[in-house]
C-alpha cells in the first residue's frame, strides 16, 4: 500500500491535507480516486490508514481512518559524514534512512572537497527513503559543521565510531565490545583525515576508532557498511 509523510497531527478523523506535488502523484502516477486508501505517517503518532475523501484540482484530502501502528523509534545512532561529491552524498543520505539512523550530520573537514549542498534535496530523498522502507519516521538531517566545532561541543555520553582509514579495531568486535547506548558514526572526506584531525579524535575519551576492512571504500560505501556493521552488533539488527 502507498505510504505517505506528512507534517500534520494524526487522529481519528483527523482531514489531511498532502503537498501538491503528493496530491498529484497520488491521483495522476498511482491513479487513486475518491474512498482509496493509503498509509500515512508523521514521526511522532504511528501509522495510519487513511482514505481519500476529496479528491479536488487544488489536491487531495484525506481522512484518518484508524492507527495501524503504533510509533516505534529506531536504534540512537547518528551518522556524521563529510560533504563529498553530489551523487555519493545523496546515496549515504538514502542508504542511512534505510538502515535506521536517527540523524544525518554533515561534516567538513581539511580535506572536504564536496559540491555545493543541497538541503532540500537530501530531505526529500530522505522522506522518500522512509517512505518505502516501511520506518515511522524521517532522519533530521543537519546543516554542514566544521569537524572542530562538532567535537568542541560533543555530547560525552554519546559515543563516536571513527571509521579511521589508516587502522583500527575490526568494527563488529569493537562494538560488541563497547555495547549499545547512544552512538555516532563518522566517515571522512574522499581523501581521508587530515593527521592531525586522526590524531584529535583518537585521544578523545568517548571515540573508539575502527577499521571497516582491508580495502579503502569510497564514502558513500563506508558509511553503508558501517551502519550495518553496527546495527549487526549493536543496533536493532541483533534482537
Amino acid at each position: 500500500m502507498i505510504r505517505l509523510h506528512v507534517p500534520q497531527p494524526l487522529s481519528a478523523g483527523a482531514a489531511v491535507l498532502p503537498t501538491l506535488d503528493q496530491s498529484r502523484y497520488l491521483t495522476q502516477v498511482m491513479r487513486l480516486k475518491a474512498g482509496d486508501a493509503l498509509l500515512v505517517f508523521n514521526g511522532a503518532d504511528g501509522e495510519w490508514r487513511c482514505s481519500i475523501a476529496e479528491a479536488l484540482k487544488k489536491g487531495v484530502v484525506l481522512k484518518a481512518e484508524e492507527q495501524v501502528r503504533p510509533q516505534t523509534t529506531v536504534p540512537d545512532v547518528h551518522l556524521l559524514i563529510a560533504v563529498v561529491k553530489k551523487s555519493a552524498l545523496e546515496f549515504a543520505v538514502e542508504k542511512a534512512t534505510e538502515l535506521g539512523a536517527a540523524r544525518i550530520g554533515l561534516v567538513t573537514t581539511r580535506r572536504t572537497q564536496g559540491d555545493r549542498v543541497r538541503m532540500d534535496r537530501l530531505e526529500a530523498i530522505a522522506v522518500e527513503s522512509a517512505e518505502q522502507t516501511g520506518r515511522l519516521d524521517v532522519p533530521a538531517i543537519d546543516l554542514p559543521v566544521k569537524l572542530e566545532t562538532l567535537l568542541d561541543g560533543w555530547d560525552g555520553s554519546r559515543r563516536l565510531m571513527f571509521c579511521d582509514e589508516t587502522g583500527g579495531e575490526p568494527a563488529m568486535t569493537a562494538m560488541a565490545a563497547a555495547g549499545g547506548g547512544p552512538w555516532a558514526i563518522l566517515i571522512g572526506p574522499e581523501g581521508g583525515f587530515a593527521p592531525e584531525e586522526r590524531e584529535r579524535l583518537r585521544a578523545l575519551p568517548f571515540t573508539t576508532a575502527v577499521s571497516l576492512g582491508p580495502r579503502v571504500l569510497r564514502a558513500d560505501t563506508a558509511a553503508t557498511a558501517a551502519l550495518t556493521l553496527w546495527q549487526a552488533a549493536v543496533g536493532d539488527w541483533e534482537r
